[in-house]
């Protein structure tokens, strides 16, 4: 079902959901968040004439989605939620943090900045929630990173991702999807046209303008140093100017140089139309590496359809890191314990909550419970496939990164993109953050 369409999750069918999850949360809790022994959150408290203030990052049809799947809620409860989307979430919280204004409940930038906010005492913990049921309908490893140093469990995830997805005009590659890294590039090099790149890469989205850059080095860490070397790195253990996170740079720096546009469209175009020159006739790119929430964009920015697109993994750099996945995800967080805000908490967490927005494009579910059925396009279905059956995952490493960490990050990718001759010293930079953050 696309982006505008009715849902076919009715609002009763979806709260009845919500009803059978807060049964299974009910009993006492003692507030440490280890799944169990959870209070009822306020599920069955009168909240009809209550709102709850929402801060995330969802815009445009993304935002029309999230209000479709809270509509069902709204209806059953009698209380509404007053969504505000933010371009520059992480600042707008780190200023109502210090102003004390602060929504009830917000979408959270990353595991980092989650830690850092609970440790200041503004975030919430969500002692209602029932972490075993909870952990047991995600992915392998997502339920834990909600958790604070203290075993607290103050993030969730509603909405996953997975990431380092390379897509491709079907048009222009018509093969089989390539075994490894060097033949993926040696077969992109003879396709489209003599003026048609290899990339299309855009880097821009507003305060955190090189996020797309963090992801493509994080999937390329883990397929060439490996697992082991991209969790001493994501730790603050392993330096920045080290061989494995420089080797990566250098990969990265590679594509950088055969994408279209050059440097100026890279650092300038936003995120969301980056792709928009692989539709183009001639084509001007042939290859796309991106999450896979992209296919909305695909669709509203560069009217492509279903049929023009299609993708295969990140492949293999080292054959012994093979089956690598970096997946992503949208945590929320409770700033403001309120009946209502533990209700609506309680509710997105359903596998009827988030098969609204599934149905509706641009969202691969963090719940188990949802149907592979249910998804709309053989890609978001085959996404949700791949995170589901992951041989080794690991989270998006920049999200799990201390938040001065990841700024620093965001700003590197697009230093490097600039003048990618800069490369030592900006890594140089990079060590000395990380120094700071991580308090070494």
């Amino acid at each position: 079902m696309r982006a505008g369409t009715r849902s076919k999750v009715t609002a009763g069918t979806a709260v009845a959901g919500a009803l059978l999850l807060l049964a299974a949360c009910g009993g006492g809790g003692d507030g440490d968040g280890d799944g169990g022994t959870a209070t009822t959150g306020g599920g069955s408290e009168d909240i009809s004439g209550e709102s709850v203030s929402f801060i995330g990052s969802w815009s445009g049809d993304e935002q029309d989605s999230f209000k479709a799947m809270v509509k069902p809620w709204e209806d059953d409860t009698g209380a509404t939620v007053e969504y505000t989307g933010s371009r520059d979430l992480s600042q707008q919280i780190t200023t109502g943090i210090a102003s004390g204004n602060l929504p009830d409940v917000a979408g959270l930038p990353g595991p980092g900045p989650m830690k850092d906010w609970y440790d200041q005492g503004a975030l919430q913990p969500l002692d209602f929630v029932d972490f075993d049921t909870y952990s047991g309908a995600t992915p392998e490893g997502f339920a834990d990173l909600g958790k604070a140093a203290d075993d607290t469990l103050v993030g969730v995830f509603t909405k996953a991702a997975v990431k380092g997805l390379i897509y491709y005009n079907t048009a222009v590659w018509t093969g089989d999807a390539p075994t490894s890294w060097d033949q993926m590039i040696s077969t992109a090099d003879g396709l489209g046209g003599p003026d048609t790149a290899t990339w299309c890469i855009g880097l821009e989205s507003g305060a955190t303008s090189g996020w797309p850059g963090t992801d493509w080095i994080e999937d390329i860490v883990l397929r060439q140093a490996g697992p082991d070397a991209y969790d001493s790195w994501v730790n603050g253990e392993t330096k920045w100017t080290s061989d494995e996170i420089k080797s990566a740079f250098e990969t990265f720096g590679d594509a950088l140089g055969s994408s279209y546009g050059g440097s100026d469209y890279i650092v300038n175009t936003a995120f969301g139309r980056a792709a928009n020159p692989m539709f183009e006739d001639p084509p001007g790119c042939v290859l796309h590496h991106q999450a896979s929430f992209i296919t909305d964009f695909f669709a509203n920015e560069a009217g492509a359809t279903p049929d023009q697109y299609n993708f295969f993994p990140f492949p293999d750099i080292d054959p012994q890191f093979a089956g690598g996945v970096v997946g992503g995800g949208d945590l929320i967080g409770m700033f403001n314990d309120t009946p209502a805000a533990r209700s609506l908490v309680e509710y997105l967490l359903t596998p009827e909550a988030q098969q609204i927005w599934v149905e509706r494009g641009g969202f691969i579910s963090a719940n188990s419970g949802v149907p592979l059925d249910v998804y709309p396009d053989e890609t978001s279905r085959r996404s949700a496939e791949i995170l589901q059956n992951a041989e080794t995952f690991r989270f998006d490493g920049s999200d799990n990164m201390p938040a001065a960490m990841t700024d620093a990050f965001n700003r590197a990718m697009v230093a490097f993109a600039q003048n990618p001759d800069k490369l030592d010293s900006i890594l140089s930079e990079l060590d000395t953050v990380q120094a700071d953050s991580y308090n070494q």
